[in-house]
């Protein structure tokens, strides 16, 4: 069962995992990337690094292993492509007898940016992969690259993060299987805006789906809103709430969103 955890070093990553990385220029040294690399050739993962001339995070494309996939696409490169060869690698590396594989790329705002919910969209993508496969994918961002409100959205869809820790989100979302998210800790008016974001981008892939709220905490008035309204944000959406505590349930009639009609229904 996959749950949102902060991770302290390359140490604590495990299968399944996909983990935003916060880099910290001044503290992340080449060393560190370079354990993460060793430990999967320790477990029998093949690693796959994808990024501009095989250069990620300080990693040189002559200290990756010979052994290792190097993906080599632009910096600004189309994620269905991307995410397209990462699953062809994955098939293989079932094929050659490798435990799984260990994704290492470093995200970089594209120069004509199609929006935070473009991607949002890709993270979520790749955080379906490393659940449905198995994978390690592990996200590298450099804050000095990205503006403090894009990194939070970011970090909202990936269960796993490491580096400096934000304050903001309180909430991540993540999948737990096709066309099923799971929504784990607090969603308040504080962060609303950035649940709304991320339930727009899951509602493109399917047109109804499934949050699970097994492990919210809360979802105040304003979270309660971002999610009706994320729903309606493309025609003939269906999302279905499962898992939701007698709290929340609760708060959910009260705010008379129990109605036929509505996009949002709240299973018992």
């Amino acid at each position: 069962m996959r749950s949102a955890r902060t991770l302290a070093t390359f140490d604590d990553v495990e299968l399944g995992d996909h983990v935003c990385w916060h880099t910290d220029p001044a503290a992340a040294a080449p060393a560190d990337v370079l354990a993460y690399v060793a430990d999967g050739a320790l477990y029998g993962d093949k690693i796959v690094v994808v990024g501009s001339a095989g250069a990620v995070s300080g990693l040189a494309r002559d200290a990756v292993p010979s052994a290792s996939v190097i993906l080599d696409f632009p910096r600004v490169a189309d994620l269905d492509s991307v995410l397209a060869a990462v699953r062809r690698e994955a098939r293989t590396a079932a094929r050659e007898g490798y435990r799984s594989v260990r994704v290492l790329t470093e995200r970089v705002p594209a120069t004509a940016p199609s929006g935070t919910e473009d991607l949002l969209a890709q993270e979520l993508k790749l955080d379906e992969f490393a659940s449905e496969s198995n994978a390690i994918v592990l996200c590298a961002f450099q804050p000095s690259q990205w503006d403090a409100p894009t990194l939070e959205h970011v970090a909202g869809v990936h269960p796993h993060e490491m580096g400096r820790r934000a304050a903001r989100p309180a909430f991540r979302m993540y999948s737990t299987g096709a066309d099923s998210w799971s929504v784990d800790g607090v969603i308040d008016s504080e962060c609303a805006d950035t649940f709304n974001l991320a339930v727009r981008a899951a509602v493109r892939f399917s047109p109804k789906m499934t949050l699970r709220f097994d492990t919210l905490d809360m979802i105040d008035a304003a979270g309660m809103h971002a999610l009706v309204d994320a729903a309606r944000h493309l025609p003939d959406r269906r999302i279905v709430v499962e898992g939701a505590n007698e709290t929340v349930r609760l708060c959910w009639d009260l705010a008379g969103y129990a109605t036929p009609g509505l996009p949002v229904v709240m299973a018992a």
